[in-house]
């Protein structure tokens, strides 16, 4: 059975932020670059929830996966 495929911006409507390009752009600019050490779900600029779903997506290797590691490449390389 094949995964489902979810676009960036279902998983910004996940996370419980403005989904539309622009905003995720922003958000994008405002939290990056993370460190090379800092793993995504330990930035600050997420709450418990938020970090808590983007560990078990990459852990469990969830349907959400593939898009959260987008977001990890997007969040630690310079802009």
């Amino acid at each position: 059975m094949d995964k489902p495929v979810h676009h960036f911006s279902e998983l910004f409507e996940q996370l419980g932020l403005a989904n539309d390009a622009a905003s995720i752009e922003r958000f994008i600019e405002r939290h990056s670059p993370l460190s090379a050490e800092m793993p995504l779900a330990e930035a600050p600029c997420w709450n418990e929830g938020q970090a808590e779903l983007l560990r078990e997506a990459v852990g469990e290797d969830a349907d959400w996966a593939e898009v959260v590691d987008h977001l990890d490449v997007s969040m630690h390389k310079s802009n």
